[in-house]
């Protein structure tokens, strides 16, 4: 099970987790959501849900999946390792010990095995399952020997499948079984479906097939870090490692999302489960099959969040959009003229309420799409045309640059900075052309969150040449202002309130 840590002592866990209720279809297609089913719950005698009827018909297309994976053993092991001669001196046994079978330094494989969930999408065979859960049999890592994934269904029956492809930004493994007359799931809308619905999860927690929990939804379009790509469902249900990759149904016995991570301290479930909706797994499932792999648009911006202290900045009146705050050279962005301080408020007439909604937005689309972007600039909105690139590899920012020297000159009481200029080796270290250095940041500065080594580069998107230029443009701002800063690779907006 994965983890992916939200804080110190919070972790999100990828669970393997088991496909929920999906009402199950005779014959394809198995991928068409109907327009109207009605609910296969109904209250029992005590007035509270009762969810066998719908269970009984989804159980079938619901299927577990284990994975086994052997790799050679590594070269020497624990006996290079030099405290192994310290711990082989007084008896204390260790991996690749002599007369310690199937450890390190023995020559024999070493096998590991996972276990999710799944659920069947097509008659012929298809599954739809996290791409954590058959990481294994993806062919990755060095000194494998072989990786295999197998699909049991509820009858018992086995079946060795082939990993069709995966898709880790969105955590989503396409597989093909070789079968026919499959029992299928039949999917939902994951637009349509309500916070404080109820939801059922089917999986094989702890390995423990066709286990079924219930809950409802708690949150739609949840962002969680590092996941860009993907408006999470939060719910409820528990969900334990074994049920990755299982469904999520709704009342009607509709698949609307693929149960994926947990929210926990302990790496156990704690109340709080995400699962992928199911229209961006059956995006991926469809490109996989077509091309083999998954082609997302690409603009070339880096953005960041607006705040309300940002929208006061450059003067709009509510905190929405996504602020641009770096252009990739060369990139769709730059030849549609985007520069950094634009705002981008609408993709094709779709309104970008939050700044996480422009990467998914734009990923849904193929390269070579043309999309009509909606920016604020300069105070007033303007359109530009930009024909998309390709996406390949995620940018990552990197760390802080050195702060330089210590001496500086004080920018005025009014921000509480000490900056410097920049010297030639840093600028073009930076590839910056102009610009300043915070040595030392206190008061409305330090409150901000700017840092010694941080570069100004701009203040409401005037370029910011040098000291004495920075201090004139502060007396003429106001008490509010965005400043451009880079911080190591990464460029981002302040906003500033003086009083």
């Amino acid at each position: 099970m994965k983890n992916h840590p939200f804080s110190r002592s919070l972790v999100v866990a990828l669970a393997a987790i088991v496909p929920a209720a999906i009402g199950l279809l005779p014959s394809p297609p198995a991928f068409a959501a109907a327009e109207s089913v009605a609910p296969l719950v109904a209250p029992n005698s005590f007035g509270l849900p009762d969810f066998g009827d719908l269970v009984e018909r989804v159980g079938p297309a619901v299927v577990n999946i284990s994975v086994v994976q052997e790799r050679a053993a590594p070269e020497g092991g624990a006996l290079e390792d030099p405290f192994y001669d310290f711990l082989r001196r007084f008896g204390v046994p260790v991996p690749g010990m002599p007369g310690m079978p199937g450890m390190p330094g023995q020559g024999g494989p070493q096998i590991s095995r996972g276990i999710g969930s799944g659920f069947i999408v097509s008659a012929d065979g298809y599954v739809l399952t996290n791409a954590h859960v058959v990481g294994a049999g993806a062919g990755a890592g060095e000194g494998e020997v072989q990786s295999e994934v197998t699909v049991r269904l509820i009858d018992k029956r086995e079946f060795k499948a082939k990993v069709v492809g995966t898709d880790p930004r969105t955590d989503i493994a396409l597989l093909k079984i070789d079968a026919t007359g499959l029992p299928v799931v039949r999917t939902g809308n994951a637009e349509k479906a309500r916070v404080g619905e109820w939801v059922v999860a089917v999986g094989s927690p702890f390995g423990f097939d066709n286990t079924v929990t219930a809950g409802i939804i708690s949150a739609k379009a949840r962002r969680l870090p590092d996941e860009n790509y993907v408006p999470f469902i939060q719910t409820d249900v528990a969900i334990n490692p074994g049920n990755s990759g299982g469904p999520l149904f709704n009342l009607a016995g509709e698949v609307i999302g693929i149960n994926s991570q947990i929210y926990s301290r302990s790496g156990g479930f704690m109340g709080i489960s995400f699962a992928i909706p199911i229209d961006v797994a059956l995006n991926v499932k469809d490109q996989l099959i077509q091309y083999g792999r998954v082609q997302r648009g690409k603009l070339g911006v880096t953005i960041q969040g607006m705040t309300r202290e940002l929208a006061q900045s450059f003067g709009l009146a509510e905190p929405k959009g996504a602020l641009v705050s770096n252009v990739e050279a060369g990139s769709a962005a730059d030849k549609a003229g985007i520069k950094a301080g634009d705002v981008v408020l609408g993709v094709n007439g779709t309104k970008i309420d939050d700044s996480g909604d422009l990467p998914r937005i734009i990923g849904d689309k193929r390269p070579g799409t043309e999309v009509k972007l909606e920016l604020w600039r300069d105070g007033r909105t303007r359109t530009v045309t930009a024909t998309l690139g390709e996406m390949r590899s995620e940018a990552i920012a990197g760390g802080r640059g050195e702060p330089g020297s210590p001496q500086g000159e004080d920018a005025g009481g009014k921000l509480g900075l000490v900056i410097r200029p920049l010297t030639a080796e840093e600028a073009a270290q930076l590839d910056v052309h102009g610009g300043i250095v915070i040595e030392r940041a206190t008061g409305p500065a330090q409150r901000a969150g700017l840092q010694r080594g941080d570069v100004i580069l701009s203040l409401n998107n005037q370029p910011v040449s040098d000291v004495a230029s920075f201090r004139t443009m502060i007396e003429k701002a106001g008490d509010r202002f965005a400043l451009l800063i880079q911080r190591g690779g990464a460029r981002i907006f302040v906003p500033m309130r003086v009083n």
